[in-house]
């Protein structure tokens, strides 16, 4: 029996997510209805994952669910955004309920942690892919910016860094006869946005961005909205033990242009990472000091043993090679 667009919204999208009482109309009609708080900002971002370009086509649903809202989270996390509501546009080479199911599952799970509902969409025949766009709140006044830093600020990074490029690697390796360390595997699926963390930013942080394309390429961002360059020290980087395990020494390129990471990169006046530090504590969050910015352009990268170098590897790009 076939299945209509308005019978994959009606059983799974309608319910998949908690009712918010800033959603005054919801899914089931041309437009949804929301209510923005008065005084706040909205803060709204979408990233579109293809299979075959950002996923695998046979990757696991569940994991696609949370990974697919966790990304555009993490936009908001770098904002300092409070997270709100959210629209999926999905498109389905074949509908498969039990893939769907799944699909949904993930999602709403990570939804739920976040308080984020689900308002509205689109659903369509095609090459798989996933477009989905999230709204949050955050004060105009103090939402965190790329164009705040200014030379002298501390750069820091959350989490760990190079875990989900590692993995990347080692499975195209595993084509070949290669394994991979779950411990990676899951930060590759399974990222965590740094929402949290990003609220903590707000009123503290001069600049932030979140992890997404490698951290050098990220810095670069960070550095031109801000008229500034960087200095990392390599020594410093947040490797897990995983990372460590795996990666061969003196191969930085995963930890500094793997991407997938989702961490947050901030800059942040030198007086007030010690105060910052005791919050980061308290709320369960890493984050963890890497170099400094400066007046002169261009990112340095410092080694363990001193040597300073220029040459820095790309991060990721949609439409190179």
């Amino acid at each position: 029996m076939s299945v209509s667009e308005f019978d994959l919204i009606r059983d799974f999208f309608v319910r998949a997510t908690g009712a918010r009482a800033d959603v005054l109309l919801g899914i089931g009609d041309d437009c949804a209805l929301l209510r923005a708080p008065p005084g706040l900002a909205l803060a709204v971002s979408v990233d579109t994952l293809v299979a075959g370009r950002h996923f695998l086509v046979d990757a696991d649903p569940l994991d696609l669910g949370h990974k697919a809202l966790a990304v555009n989270l993490s936009d908001l996390a770098a904002m300092g955004a409070q997270p709100a509501w959210a629209t999926l546009a999905l498109t389905l080479p074949q509908v498969d309920k039990n893939w769907l199911r799944a699909f949904v599952d993930g999602f709403a799970a990570l939804a739920v942690i976040h308080d984020v509902q689900l308002v509205g969409g689109d659903t369509t025949r095609g090459p798989l892919s996933i477009t989905i766009q999230v709204h949050g709140f955050v004060d105009p006044l103090l939402a965190l910016r790329r164009s705040g830093a200014r030379a002298g600020d501390r750069l820091l990074v959350s989490g760990t860094v190079g875990d989900a490029g590692l993995a990347l690697q080692l499975m195209q390796q595993q084509l070949r006869g290669g394994s991979v360390d779950g411990r990676l595997s899951r930060r590759l699926d399974r990222p965590t946005p740094r929402v949290a963390l990003g609220r903590l930013l707000v009123g503290q942080a001069s600049a932030a961005i979140d992890v997404s394309d490698g951290l050098i390429a990220d810095l670069g961002h960070l550095c031109a909205a801000s008229g500034v360059g960087a200095r990392v020290e390599l020594a410093r980087l947040p490797l897990s033990p995983a990372f460590r395990e795996h990666c061969p020494p003196r191969q930085w390129r995963p930890a500094l242009a793997g991407g997938d990471d989702y961490e947050l990169l901030f800059s942040l006046a030198a007086d007030r990472i010690e105060a910052l530090r005791d919050r980061c504590r308290g709320a369960g969050e890493s984050v963890q000091e890497i170099g400094r910015l400066v007046d002169v352009p261009g990112i340095t990268l410092i080694y363990p043993d001193g040597r300073e170098s220029t040459e820095i590897p790309d991060g990721f790009d949609h439409f190179r090679g």
